[in-house]
């Protein structure tokens, strides 16, 4: 009777705490997944339900329209070549655990006017794992259009120079299990691939969204439109197939 009525004190202990048997913590029923919740309202995103990672000074949701305005010396970078840790920028985002989805945003960046000035698409999970695409300012010549991808502290950067003139652009952040794809957009009709990637922190929950930034000593307001959830655009390759395992 003593060792029934231990067992019966350890399993309501660990319903209390909320542990199961593993030690692992088990899943909230309150979790709201934001890319299901958008899936069944036809892609509509609910702008007032994003969530700030740092919220910037100045910005507004109105409609289906935010604007960021940045504050000098805000951006996100982790140690690669230039040996700094930035990571201020603000980060709008929404999080899921759906495995299979697309996001699609328009940005407009007309006011950015300074060396780095960026506005683009996220997806922030901690300081030392993200990945951003953007176009950054560069000179009256060009701009670099580009993604970063940080993986566990240590960013990269691919880049291709535009004209300057481009003000607005596109982009389609992509999610097929646990790899990820960017692509932009100079319509929204007809998307170019900019980057493949793999993060193997981003494999259940993530977070995503919108930013702005300006690195150095500057100062502008971004816009962003459009923004909708789809079903994953990011088609299964239909190459060379998967090696053989044993």
């Amino acid at each position: 009777m003593r060792i029934k009525h231990i067992m019966l004190m350890a399993v309501a202990a660990a319903a209390l705490t909320g542990c199961s048997s593993n030690g692992e913590q088990p899943p909230t029923t309150d979790f709201v997944d934001d890319v299901k919740v958008a899936l069944a309202d036809s892609g509509r995103i609910d702008l007032g339900k994003l969530q700030w990672t740092r919220e910037p000074a100045s910005s507004e949701v109105k409609g289906d329209t935010i604007t960021i305005t940045t504050a000098p010396h805000t951006d996100l970078w982790q140690r690669t070549y230039y040996h700094f840790q930035n990571d201020n920028a603000p980060v709008l985002q929404m999080k899921t655990r759906e495995k299979f989805f697309s996001f699609v945003v328009k940005t407009d960046f007309t006011q950015s006017h300074h060396r780095f000035d960026q506005c683009g698409v996220v997806m922030y999970l901690d300081s030392e794992n993200w990945l951003k695409g953007s176009v950054e300012y560069e000179n009256e010549a060009f701009q670099h259009l580009g993604s970063v991808v940080t993986n566990q502290g240590y960013s990269d950067w691919a880049t291709t120079a535009i004209a300057a003139d481009v003000k607005t652009m596109w982009y389609r952040f992509s999610r097929r299990e646990d790899d990820y794809c960017i692509e932009c957009s100079a319509n929204g009709q007809d998307f170019s691939q900019m980057r493949i990637c793999h993060m193997p922190a981003a494999a259940e929950e993530i977070s995503f969204g919108i930013y702005a930034c300006s690195p150095e000593e500057s100062s502008f307001t971004a816009v962003f439109t459009d923004m909708k959830i789809t079903e994953c655009a990011w088609k299964a390759h239909d190459g060379q197939q998967p090696d053989e395992t044993n």
